[in-house]
């Protein structure tokens, strides 16, 4: 391509060009989900996000490994260093074992992302699959100077690091404000009195009698922290230094923070170049997420059947939705918003089909052929995918005018643009066509729904009757009572 790629890189604040470490070769690590519960919308943005980024990179003509993990041992309460294992808790709630948890919510997470068109991952590990790599990152960083062993658990040595690193630079957190804020709402849990400092994070938990997840270690029988699996797996399949390393703002800290810290403490060495962050989906202002109990799952949206919802909304909605607005921004969910990304995605859905059937001319009286290099700039410039969707219904609006008859297009623009809406709304954009009901199911429906209508119309049950042709008339469907029984058409 003629124009560079330019990311923003969380740890400099600022755009940079996209320069892999080793051309043509491109590794990405992007964090997992946790797997002890349903996959909701929040989740959905940052497996989109970094989906369009590989799919993108590949068009460009890079040869990308892709790692994104799943977190099935670790994850404590609160994202702390006390409390209960969440895989563990949820197994304790449902009264199943924990990888009986992390198989179910595995398979349904990899539903999910399949219906939303998201490509699986080159590899994707498991923490409970690299104990190995993880004790040997730790035994590092306590050769080092970094880490200490206190009652059986280890934990990063957080001031003894700051003296020669700049720990909290990813975050923007000041080190002296993390040990005050630490000390100040973690001084009374439990186990605290084992580190030297409160700000210190766990990379090894000695287990408590009653916790089930447990590995023989040099330091006890426990687990490991949460925080050190992703440094360990990155490493293992990327290297000590990689490209780019993705996942939502929300894990800037501690996460990401202490990834650094970890890589850093047992290697020397960064490990990596760009770090690139998705903002939160909200909900009422509110970040959406299973901790604060607002989340919506992907399996209510694509059914309709969460209170706060007025329909089922398709994947490919859904995905439109998030690729509507720019990765960094914040996106407010609303059923107002959803609806309005339905219509544009069926706008854009529509122009892709009846661009085949048009009909060249012998002459063009509109341009065409800058619309791909406007839609790679977009891109190119931190993957703007709402600008290039802003682009590609430029496209839209010239398909429907040459279909009018007020536009012409000859065979070689027609050409053209057909290749450049296939290009990025398939392949880049990730979108698909949906199975929509053919027309004898969609008249079988509609005939159901229009005699329960007439049924309760007889019974004089007036609500149900006016309930149906509401919602009906909400869905762009026309009712219309005649002489001889009701007609229906679809707007």
């Amino acid at each position: 391509m003629n124009h560079p790629l330019y990311i923003t890189n969380s740890l400099t604040r600022q755009k940079e060009q996209f320069i892999p470490l080793n051309p043509p070769f491109v590794g990405i690590y992007v964090c997992g989900p946790t797997v002890y519960g349903e996959a909701h919308l929040g989740h959905a943005r940052p497996y989109v996000t970094f989906d369009v980024l590989n799919r993108y990179l590949q068009f460009l003509g890079y040869k990308v490994r892709y790692v994104r993990n799943i977190t099935d041992v670790g994850h404590l309460e609160n994202d702390a260093d006390e409390g209960e294992d969440k895989i563990a808790k949820k197994a304790r709630l449902e009264q199943l074992e924990p990888m009986e948890i992390v198989e179910l919510y595995t398979q349904s997470f990899h539903e999910s992302m399949r219906l939303l068109n998201n490509r699986p991952p080159g590899i994707e590990p498991r923490a409970s699959g690299h104990i190995i790599e993880q004790i040997e990152m730790i035994s590092k960083i306590i050769d080092n100077g970094y880490a200490y062993e206190s009652n059986g658990s280890v934990y990063f040595d957080v001031i003894g690091y700051s003296r020669s690193n700049d720990y909290g630079k990813l975050s923007g957190r000041i080190i002296e404000d993390l040990i005050a804020g630490a000390g100040n709402e973690r001084r009374e849990l439990e186990g605290q009195e084992e580190k030297r400092n409160p700000a210190d994070f766990a990379l090894w938990k000695k287990a408590a009698p009653e916790h089930i997840m447990r590995w023989p270690s040099p330091w006890s029988e426990g687990f490991p922290g949460w925080h050190i699996e992703c440094s360990a797996m990155s490493r293992k399949y990327l290297g000590e230094t990689f490209d780019i390393h993705g996942g939502g703002m929300d894990l800037l800290f501690p996460h990401h923070e202490s990834e650094i810290a970890q890589s850093k403490g047992s290697c020397g060495q960064a490990p990596v170049r760009y770090w690139m962050h998705n903002n939160m989906i909200t909900i009422g202002g509110q970040k959406m997420g299973k901790s604060l109990g607002n989340f919506i799952t992907l399996r209510e949206l694509f059914s309709g059947s969460h209170h706060l919802l007025q329909q089922a909304y398709s994947p490919m909605t859904i995905r439109f939705f998030i690729l509507q607005a720019h990765y960094r921004s914040t996106l407010d969910f609303s059923n107002e918003g959803l609806q309005a990304a339905e219509k544009g995605l069926s706008r854009l859905m529509a122009a892709v089909e009846l661009v085949d059937k048009l009909k060249p001319s012998s002459r063009s009286s509109v341009e065409v052929r800058s619309l791909r290099e406007k839609a790679c700039e977009a891109l190119n410039d931190d993957l703007n995918t709402a600008i290039a969707i802003s682009h590609l219904f430029e496209g839209v609006r010239i398909v429907n005018s040459v279909h009018a008859g007020t536009e012409q297009l000859e065979a070689a623009d027609l050409e053209h643009l057909k290749a450049t809406l296939t290009l990025f709304v398939f392949d880049v954009l990730g979108l698909q066509k949906e199975d929509k009901p053919s027309g004898e199911d969609l008249e079988g429906v509609m005939n159901l729904l229009l005699a329960l209508r007439a049924e309760a119309k007889s019974k004089k049950d007036f609500a149900t009757s006016d309930r149906i042709r509401d919602e009906l008339i909400r869905l762009n469907f026309t009712i219309k009572d005649e002489k001889d029984g009701t007609v229906w058409s679809k707007m």
